[in-house]
């Protein structure tokens, strides 16, 4: 069960179609940050400051009550009463979604990723037919799409063609059942609890974009099915990895969102969602135009590398060794990530004797960024994605704690202009 609230701290509750944006927070030790970062920035996006997926607690030796008490404790530590969220994250498993509703989490992100068939996109013809063939008997929807098309409201038209369905029921067909199963239970849960819900559904990891019609068809079979559905994260054009911002090209992304927000408000409305949408500010106002506002944007590892900032502001030895040891794990601990950095694409710490450069190649620095650009330090992915290891380490675990503790206004300070400068690049848009 959740901590006891002040009188004046809210529960998490919905936030709706508000643009909302999401502070993961894998040390429980962020959200001090995240509030003045809110501050600082302005505007009127709505906050989910308790957010983590299940591989993430996993990963830290956290829980649901764990993340949501701490967030709650840090709201009232920082006299923040406003409306904020609480997003269970890339949820799998019925007791998943038990787990994280009986600890007050409202905002539901169903990832049904292991029933997508990835390469569906690159089957022949005939593999195509013959795939089909096996999982046509449970898609009974295909017959309400096939051979039809669809005008979206800012003029766009999507073909329905048979290839097109065909192609959609196999690599989407067993996840949309999937997230339409796992849905019902967080209906059936939370109705269950007493406790307001509304879903995400994500269908962003996967090697090749999302179509305008596998969109649709996923969309509106939710939506079909009765589920309340406030936010899709489609697989965008270009290369969304993790801890570096946006590869591909710009203009050719606001247009893309434009069509996938067109069906979103043609079918919802409903938002759409960045994943993997830390340090992403070239895009930022791009998707808050695209989308007229109608955004949610999804964050985790980079406040983890933040906390990795202060210890080397801090502890300059600790962050070597941090260095040396996420190096030693990387291509164990990477596997689960979308990353291109190699161990080549930074020099060992050894090999760099200056304190400030070291945290210039590894976390990147913003005086020495270009202004409307994220980071872009490769550096970054090494760290990112070994963050697991770190804090389960039974030594490094309890330095870095003992030097985020030991030092919380920098920790504080770090956040509040890391994640201003992605806020106002939204609000730039809006």
């Amino acid at each position: 069960m959740t901590a006891t609230l002040s009188n004046s701290v809210q529960k998490a509750s919905l936030l709706g179609m508000a643009p909302s944006f999401g502070f993961g927070d894998r040390t429980g030790l962020a959200t001090p940050g995240h509030v003045a970062a809110l501050r600082r920035a302005g505007g009127s996006i709505q906050p989910i400051f308790a957010q983590q997926s299940i591989r993430e607690m996993g990963r830290t030796n956290r829980t649901p009550d764990g993340v949501m008490n701490d967030a709650l404790a840090a709201l009232a530590a920082t006299k923040f009463f406003g409306v904020h969220g609480a997003d269970a994250d890339h949820l799998k498993t019925p007791q998943d979604i038990e787990r994280t509703a009986a600890a007050g989490f409202t905002f539901f992100t169903i990832d049904p990723s292991a029933e997508v068939d990835e390469q569906a996109d690159s089957y022949a013809p005939d593999v195509l037919v013959s795939k089909f063939s096996t999982v046509g008997p449970q898609i009974p929807w295909i017959t309400q799409y096939q051979d039809k098309s669809v005008t979206l409201p800012n003029g766009t038209r999507i073909s329905l063609s048979e290839v097109a369905c065909k192609r959609a029921a196999v690599k989407y067909g067993r996840a949309i059942k999937l997230a339409i199963d796992l849905g019902k239970h967080i209906a059936a849960t939370t109705a269950k609890l007493g406790q307001p819900h509304e879903i995400e559904l994500s269908v962003d990891e996967t090697p090749q974009p999302t179509t305008l019609a596998e969109h649709y068809i996923i969309a509106d079979q939710m939506l079909k099915a009765g589920l309340k559905l406030v936010s899709l994260a489609p697989r965008f054009i270009g290369e969304l990895e993790k801890g570096v911002d946006y590869k591909g090209e710009v203009a050719l992304f606001e247009k893309s969102v434009a069509d996938h927000a067109a069906i979103a408000e043609l079918l919802g409305p409903y938002k759409l969602s960045l994943h993997s949408g830390s340090d992403k500010l070239s895009i930022y106002a791009p998707l808050a135009r695209a989308t007229k506002g109608k955004f949610h944007v999804k964050t985790a590892g980079t406040s983890y590398l933040e906390a990795l900032r202060v210890v080397a502001r801090h502890d300059e030895r600790l962050f070597r060794k941090i260095i040396d040891f996420s190096r030693g794990r990387y291509d164990t601990d990477k596997a689960t990530y979308h990353v291109s950095a190699t161990l080549d694409s930074a020099p060992p710490q050894s090999d760099v004797a200056d304190a400030r450069k070291l945290e210039q190649i590894y976390l990147g620095i913003w005086s020495q960024t270009p202004a409307g650009l994220g980071f872009t330090e490769p550096g970054r992915q090494i760290l990112h994605c070994t963050f697991g290891s770190v804090l389960t380490d039974p030594t490094l675990k309890g330095e870095v704690f003992g030097v985020l503790t030991g030092h919380p206004a920098t920790y504080e300070e770090v956040l509040s202009e890391h994640f201003a400068k992605h806020l106002e690049a939204l609000n730039d848009g809006m």
